[in-house]
């Protein structure tokens, strides 16, 4: 079923009234891959009424009240986007067009999504029920953080929403449990996941610098960061608190991973897996061509890439589902009436890493003084493919089934670091899983960038190209791989992308075309390089491009043919 979004919806299910409504800056997909979604339905099945309104018009109330007031607290998202990277590009442009709005115009996701609908609910409901900011923006924007948009350091968005509590993470369990305090009317915040505002600091917590020291000092933002970073693991981490004027964040520390028992709960809920009906009268939303029939394997990612906020929202730790749950979510796929034959993916943030992890990790928390695959991949994380290619032999036998295809990029540092079942790993994908094309994501191959990037070194690259091209020879089959590389990060400058282009026109025989520019998105230590012009880990000063038209020029370095042409001559 849909979660309801309508007075007449409610009705039908017998209820008079809502304990929760969600507000999001998307329209409404019903999807376990759309994080308000699976929060809704943990909501319902754990016996809380919860409805559902997706892109209030922030100009009136006729949206935000078609619901009425809910008896427990509103829950506010920014959408599966940070509202402000998807209404601008890199170059500050307003974008067009929005893969999460019905009818793909970018017309309904307001600027700061999580603070318009805030303020668009207690324009309406005075004195109204808790605000419980969650999702993507309100998650990595839960402390002081640089926000391109405006140029400047942001204090934590829970102040300038006016909001109760924070939902950081994933926070499936931690807003169910939320939402059984505030119903037996008990203080909530005890709880691990949240954050909330304090007229005084906890005792026992870290004490950060306050908002008014980092606004002045770029060095304390940056030891601010690495100490708010380094307590994101939920087995290691210690509340943190941080003043802002005569008010304290309170960052209680994370909540635990979900387990593989309860990562199954959540994905065998029954999902609709289409937009609601009251939204398709705008028109079909491009997400859905791609989530529709795609099956997610786990969370998290232990790649660390400075540039990615996974490892800040989704953590550094990777959970699992059971082959059995992906088994039966493949079969009801397959029995699904619009269901043409074929699973568009396979994966989570990074294709190969289910189904292995570090048990010191898990035991004992993650290492404050390295990293697990960078710059070299750790002995400790031992690498084994052998349960993603058992799974993907079972999904294919399932019927109904043609074609099951891996989009999800593919860490190649990960696959030669397992030396038993890597190669075969990478002949499944070949022989079975390719639609043409293998996505892989490179960034760069100049050392000095990818280094600032947290990425892997060519060596790696080049023999995953060459094993690649072997495979697919061997197999008789027209494939190839596809790059994604990146213009305008921090410590790049043009010399370095000449050079990067010299090196695809040498080793890949390629003209790029996925080229992004980098993006400056709340909480990741590449923002942190781009906002302070240093090195966070060495303090160390780095060039930083920050004119738009010479990060065009970058890009443009990378992508134009006549450069190709001169290379090959």
């Amino acid at each position: 079923m849909f979660i309801p979004t309508t007075k007449e919806e409610v009705k039908k299910l017998g209820w008079d009234s809502l304990d929760v409504i969600l507000v999001t800056g998307d329209s409404y997909i019903d999807s376990p891959f759309i994080g308000v979604s699976v929060i809704g339905k943990m909501l319902i099945k754990e016996g809380f009424r919860t409805g559902i309104i997706g892109q209030p018009d922030i100009n009136s109330g006729s949206d935000i009240c078609r619901l009425d007031e809910p008896e427990l607290f509103w829950g506010i998202t920014g959408g599966c986007i940070d509202s402000m990277v998807a209404n601008y590009t890199a170059s500050n442009r307003r974008r067009k067009n929005d893969d999460y709005t019905a009818g793909g115009d970018n017309t309904r996701r307001p600027d700061r999504a999580v603070i318009a609908y805030s303020n668009l609910i207690r324009k309406y409901f005075k004195n109204t029920k808790p605000l419980v900011l969650g999702g993507m923006e309100a998650s990595l924007r839960r402390i002081p953080h640089y926000d391109f948009r405006s140029n400047r350091l942001r204090r934590s968005i829970l102040f300038d929403a006016k909001a109760d509590y924070i939902v950081y993470g994933m926070g499936e369990k931690t807003v169910v449990e939320l939402a059984k305090k505030l119903r037996s009317g008990n203080g909530a915040k005890d709880l691990p996941g949240i954050c909330y505002a304090g007229k005084e600091k906890s005792e026992g917590y870290i004490e950060l610098p306050s908002y008014e020291v980092l606004l002045k000092d770029k060095t304390a933002f940056i030891d601010m960061f690495s100490t708010f970073y380094r307590n994101n693991d939920p087995v290691t981490a210690k509340g943190m608190c941080l003043k802002h004027d005569n008010r304290y964040l309170i960052h209680n520390p994370p909540a635990p991973h979900l387990s593989t028992d309860e990562l199954d709960g959540i994905y065998d809920m029954d999902f609709e897996r289409d937009l609601h009906p009251f939204h398709k009268k705008e028109g079909q939303v491009r997400a859905l061509e791609t989530i529709k029939f795609s099956i997610s394997t786990h969370r998290g990612c232990y790649g660390e890439c400075n540039f990615c906020a996974i490892s800040v929202h989704e953590g550094t730790t990777v959970s699992r589902r059971s082959g059995e749950s992906i088994i039966r979510e493949a079969k009801c796929l397959a029995s699904h009436p619009d269901f043409k034959g074929y699973i568009l993916d396979v994966g989570g943030p990074t294709a190969n890493m289910y189904g292995f992890e570090c048990e010191k990790k898990l035991s004992r928390g993650s290492c404050v003084d390295k990293r697990c695959i960078h710059p070299k991949v750790c002995p400790k994380l031992k690498p084994d493919h052998s349960r993603q290619i058992s799974l993907l032999a079972n999904l294919r036998k399932i019927k109904g089934i043609k074609k099951i295809f891996i989009s999800s990029g593919i860490r190649y540092d990960l696959l030669f670091s397992d030396k038993n079942w890597g190669e075969n790993y990478l002949k499944e994908i070949v022989l079975h899983h390719v639609s043409g094309q293998l996505k892989i994501a490179p960034e760069h191959t100049e050392e000095k960038v990818l280094q600032k990037m947290g990425k892997p070194g060519t060596k790696s690259l080049v023999e995953f190209v060459d094993l690649f091209n072997r495979l697919t020879k061997e197999a008789g089959k027209e494939q190839y791989l596809t790059y994604y590389f990146m213009a305008a990060h921090p410590g790049c400058d043009e010399e370095d992308m000449k050079k990067l282009k010299s090196f695809i026109s040498r080793n890949l025989k390629i003209n790029p075309e996925q080229v992004q520019i980098f993006t400056p998105s709340p909480s990741t230590y590449s923002t942190l390089m781009y906002y302070t012009g240093m090195d966070p880990f060495t303090k160390m000063k780095i060039y930083v491009e920050k004119d738009g038209t010479k990060k065009e020029k970058q890009k443009n370095i990378l992508i134009s043919k006549k450069a190709v042409e001169h290379e090959k001559k």
